[in-house]
This record gives C-alpha cells, structure tokens and sequence, in this order.
C-alpha cells in the first residue's frame, strides 16, 4: 500500500507539468496576409483574445512561400514571393502585452507554378490563363500607375518592422478581450513593392474556447499616408479588416486549424484592388512541451485577381517565462 501511494505521489509533478503544457493555447496560427498589396503593407493579424500568463515570452520564426498571379484586362502580376518573419512578445502584467516582429518579402523561384496547375487541375479550379504563359516569370505590369517591372528575381519586395501593444479586458475561463494597436515602419528605400513608410492600425479581438475547441474573431483598421510610393496608384487612407480563426484538439498533441480573413481593398479607383481580398488558411499545429511547429496553407476566395494564388508556411513558436515558475 505504502509503495502504491509512493507511486501515484511521484506522478503528481509530470500530471501537474503535463497538464499545464496541454493547456497551452497558443491563439491563431502565426501567419501574414500573402494578397499583393496587403503583404507589403500592414494587415492586422489573428491574434487569440486571451492573455499569456504573466511575465510569459513567446518567440518565434515563420517562413512562406507564394505564387503570386493577378491577371485582368488592365494589368498582370505573376511571380513568386516569399516571406520570413522573426518576432517575440511579452506577457509584462496580466493587462498589457508587447510584440516586435521583423519581416521580409523577397522575390525568389519557389517553382510553385507546377504545383499550382496540377492542384487546380485535380480539383477543378479554372486556370485563369496560367497555362498560356511561361512558369516562374517575375512580371509586374500596371501601365496604368506607371508600374512596369520584369525579371526582379533575387530583389527585395519590402523590409517592415511591427511593433503591437495589447491590453486585455476580459480573461475568464471561456471567453477573452483584448485591443491592440500597431505601429509599422517600412523601409520603403530598400524594397521595389514598398507602399508608404509609416502605417498604424487598431484591432479588437475576441477569444471562445471551451473543452477542445477554440474560436478567435478579429475586426480592425489600418491607416497609411496618401499618396504612397506608388503615387498614381489611388491607395485608400484607411482598410477594414475582419477575420476568424477555429482549432479542434484532434490529439493531445495535435491541432486542426481553419481560418479566414477580409481585407478591404487598398485601391479607391476602379480595379480589382479595389475589392476585398479574402483568403482562407488551413493549418495544422503540432504541440510540444514549451513550443508549437505550424504548417499551414493560405488559398485565396471569391476574387483570384487581387491575392495569391496559393501560399505554404511553416512556422515555429517557443513559449517560456512566467508558466514555467507556476509548474
């Protein structure tokens, strides 16, 4: 009897820390829009409603890949992108949290243009004349705002750092709300797709989870100076932002995400630009310990000729500080 109490006793600490990591809800996968004019602007992210712990620090690193085809009457877009993203933030009270990230786009040859009309093929999406040019072209074509690039393989679409604060309202066992806002600086000398150098925005979330499942809504706004660096280009001064974010623990470990986003479009004149750029994300998640690995998979809706055509990501996140002292 004594040894079987001495036994259970010494499964209390693993059931306590196991117990804890399980309950690690990390929100939202760590993602970007990948819609053209979005990408290399600021758009409001998913974010969960709920707080980390106190004195909690997440890091994290994210890379994506994109085909990019935008083809109308009036202009043409069809290259590759890609993305990679470093940033951290800080649970510093159990009201305000701080996150710095640094990303940039850059054009390189992903070679996606196969995978992309073989995955349309198969599931019976039309081309939208892909088949009738050459692959991994890099062409930007807009006469009409005096945008005319070609063959810009290798080049920098833009470098942006975010800086985002948080306050929470609400944090209770089933239901979170939190305000954020945003401050993102473009280095608008150094990337060929650059908008204007300073935009903010401000974002309401929301967060429901209860047993194994977890819903986040977001509705935000962002603001940029006009006429940006595209001046013939008529950028709206302001964008809506609406979008939300579902995850089932399939596992204990394994997480099934779907999201969804609207962005309005950054355009005041008469393209497609102007219309909203909606995409939809599936994600997988894999959870650990103290970290999380991400794949997901961004496919545009609605309007192919305003956002990518397909994205692939892989992301990696590391959570410690504050619950480590509570295990």
């Amino acid at each position: 009897m004594t040894l079987c109490r001495q036994f259970f006793l010494s499964l209390i600490p693993l059931i306590i820390v196991n117990a804890a990591w399980a309950q690690i809800d990390y929100g939202p996968v760590q993602s970007y829009t990948q819609s053209p004019f979005h990408t290399n602007s600021l758009s409001p992210q998913l974010r969960s409603g709920f707080s980390m712990d106190v004195d909690d620090i997440e890091v994290y690193g994210t890379g994506t890949i994109s085909s990019i085809w935008a083809v109308t009457p009036d202009y043409e877009l069809d290259y590759y992108q890609n993305q990679i993203a470093v940033g951290g933030k800080w649970q510093f009270s159990s009201e305000w949290q701080l996150e710095l990230s640094y990303r940039w786009n850059y054009a390189g040859n992903n070679h996606l243009d196969r995978l992309t009309i073989a995955f349309h093929d198969w599931v019976g999406i039309d081309q939208n004349g892909r088949e009738d040019v050459d692959n991994d072209r890099f062409v930007i074509n807009m006469p009409d705002y005096g945008i005319e690039l070609e063959d810009f393989r290798g080049e920098s679409l833009s470098h942006a750092i975010t800086s985002y604060m948080q306050y929470q309202f609400i944090n209770k066992e089933h239901h979170g709300l939190s305000v954020g806002a945003s401050l993102y600086y473009n280095d608008t000398k150094h990337g060929i797709f650059s908008s204007s150098e300073f935009e903010q925005g401000i974002q309401l979330n929301y967060g429901y989870r209860r047993d194994k499942h977890s819903l986040d809504t977001l509705l935000a706004i962002t603001f940029r100076n006009t006429p940006t660096v595209f001046k013939d280009m008529p950028y709206r001064s302001s964008t809506w932002t609406v979008g939300a974010s579902y995850r089932y623990q399939l596992l204990e470990r394994h997480h099934l995400i779907g999201q969804i986003a609207f962005h309005e479009g950054v355009s005041d004149g008469e393209d497609e630009f102007s219309k909203p750029s909606t995409e939809f994300t599936f994600g997988y998640r894999y959870q650990m310990e103290s970290s999380a690995i991400e794949l997901t998979a961004v496919e545009n809706m609605f309007n192919a000729d305003n956002s990518t055509d397909i994205a692939f990501g892989i992301g990696y996140r590391y959570r410690f500080g504050g619950s480590d002292n509570q295990t």
